[in-house]
């Protein structure tokens, strides 16, 4: 075999276990979704950059569908029925318009074609629903969006992470619903063996007029500390692990 017919054999047998080696990488996908301070959050700056770390030698997918000041109803097909069961008269005549955005967005990633080592469902939602008297449906609903997930996507073994609502204070009329969802959040994430929280009471400290404020937003700083949070949390559970049961993985 003659110099050049060497070397072009080489650079084939390299391509071949180039590329054996990239379809061997494990493919994990992140599904970001929820209303302002979702939407507030910078992927590339935070959660992107963190998963990457935590997972060096695998490839990162993700896609993030957010809207301020939108409730849960708008992603749960269901809502009227549970509505109705927790004696609210409130209804849905719009539909799951943002679940239907994930699963376009999934579409455009080709989801139905990559065969993905995990998948986790980022969560950051309530303040509307707790500042306007939903919270009686919100467990339910919320369990039903991750189920639905789960059946739509073919992956029962989806882990998710939910950000749970500061503790921001929203007036003594909203005081107890606020409280509540909070509360909803929590319990969703330990009742399911693939379900975590990530904490964000820290995440919204500011100063208004000289004097200490949580805001129902969160600082640049913050923002960046609750990106983490979340891809650290979804880490956990895809290596096995036990999340940080106070939310704040280290």
């Amino acid at each position: 075999m003659n110099l050049f017919k060497r070397a072009s054999a080489l650079i084939a047998i390299f391509s071949v276990l180039q590329f054996a080696s990239a379809a061997d990488k494990p493919v994990h996908l992140f599904i970001l979704s929820g209303q302002s301070n979702m939407q507030g959050l910078n992927p590339d700056n935070s959660f992107l950059p963190e998963a990457a770390k935590l997972l060096p030698d695998a490839e990162i997918d993700h896609i993030k569908v957010s809207r301020g000041g939108q409730p849960i109803r708008l992603w749960v097909a269901e809502w009227d029925d549970i509505a109705e069961q927790a004696g609210l008269t409130q209804k849905n005549p719009q539909g799951p318009i943002y679940y239907t955005k994930i699963m376009a967005e999934l579409k455009k990633l080709n989801y139905d074609k990559t065969k993905y080592t995990s998948v986790s469902f980022c969560w950051m939602q309530g303040e509307r629903d707790a500042k306007s008297g939903m919270e009686p449906a919100y467990e339910a609903a919320l369990k039903k969006l991750i189920s639905n997930l789960r059946r739509d996507l073919k992956r029962p073994d989806l882990n998710f992470v939910i950000g749970r609502i500061s503790d921001h204070s929203p007036g003594d009329k909203w005081q107890k619903s606020w409280d509540q969802v909070r509360d909803i959040h929590v319990k969703v994430a330990k009742d399911d063996p693939r379900g975590s929280w990530a904490d964000t009471d820290d995440c919204n400290n500011k100063v208004k007029k000289g004097e200490p404020s949580n805001d129902l937003h969160y600082t640049k700083d913050g923002y960046v500390l609750f990106g983490k949070r979340l891809a650290r949390q979804a880490v956990h559970l895809i290596k096995g692990e036990q999340p940080a049961a106070n939310g704040r993985p280290e």
